[in-house]
């Protein structure tokens, strides 16, 4: 018999707590709810976790520390629950490693699909990018240390990346001299459907090019393909 995916819920509001505990049991899953930060830890240090739904507003460290300090050891997918959905709070979550965002209010129901989503997509990752089963991967110069999630230049010169980065940076490599389009990008990093006026590929992709030292002005790793999206426009290779 297959194990049930067990989700933790990190949220200070008891009553969330237990709606989202009982209605995730009720769906398959096994489920921890805890209030804090402290607890969180101490769940993770006692039981295997699939993923966890984590409140940005917590009483303590933030949600926000504690994605940072989860991201320095663990891929546990991560959905972060915010009251505000401004694009600021959107951004700030991705780049801190989250792997997707909802605002409060939001239905059960709409939580349950995006769990769904994330573990999916989690888990379809091509397994020569999987942390354990690649230690680096190569390109234009780069390697990109999968283990330690950062990179290193051809002088040996590590920079880290933050979790939105790393994320986009494994799609790109994933999918090279292929065209991927805004809405693309958006569904394979965070599972859904992208708005229209929602820009933060666009500023994702440009803090990438920074990190990579590529020219905005005329890029030659992350190219720009007008009307239809962005290409990792060089060669790819797998180090073991």
């Amino acid at each position: 018999m297959e194990t049930p995916d067990h989700i933790l819920v990190v949220d200070d509001d008891a009553e969330i707590r237990g709606l989202l505990g009982e209605y995730l049991r009720k769906n398959g899953y096994e489920a921890s709810v805890v209030p804090d930060g402290k607890a969180m830890w101490a769940v993770l240090a006692r039981a295997k976790v699939d993923l966890i739904v984590l409140d940005l507003m917590l009483p303590g460290e933030d949600g926000l520390t504690l994605c940072r300090k989860l991201r320095g050891d663990s891929d546990t997918p991560v959905i972060m629950l915010t009251a505000r959905g401004e694009e600021t709070d959107r951004i700030v979550g991705l780049e801190m490693g989250a792997d997707d965002y909802l605002a409060k209010p939001f239905s059960p129901r709409e939580l349950l699909a995006r769990i769904k989503s994330v573990l999916r997509r989690a888990r379809s990752l091509p397994r020569n990018l999987r942390a354990d089963h690649a230690g680096r991967i190569a390109f234009a110069g780069w390697r990109l240390d999968t283990v330690a999630r950062h990179l290193v230049s051809r002088d040996d010169v590590v920079t880290s990346l933050s979790g939105a980065e790393f994320q986009l940076l494994k799609i790109f490599l994933s999918h090279p001299n292929h065209v991927l389009t805004r809405d693309q990008l958006m569904l394979l990093s965070r599972g859904r459907e992208a708005d229209p006026l929602d820009r933060t590929i666009d500023i994702q992709v440009s803090r990438l090019r920074h990190r990579l030292g590529d020219d905005p002005a005329d890029p030659q790793i992350i190219k720009t393909v007008r009307g239809e999206g962005y290409v990792l426009a060089v060669a790819v290779e797998v180090e073991r």
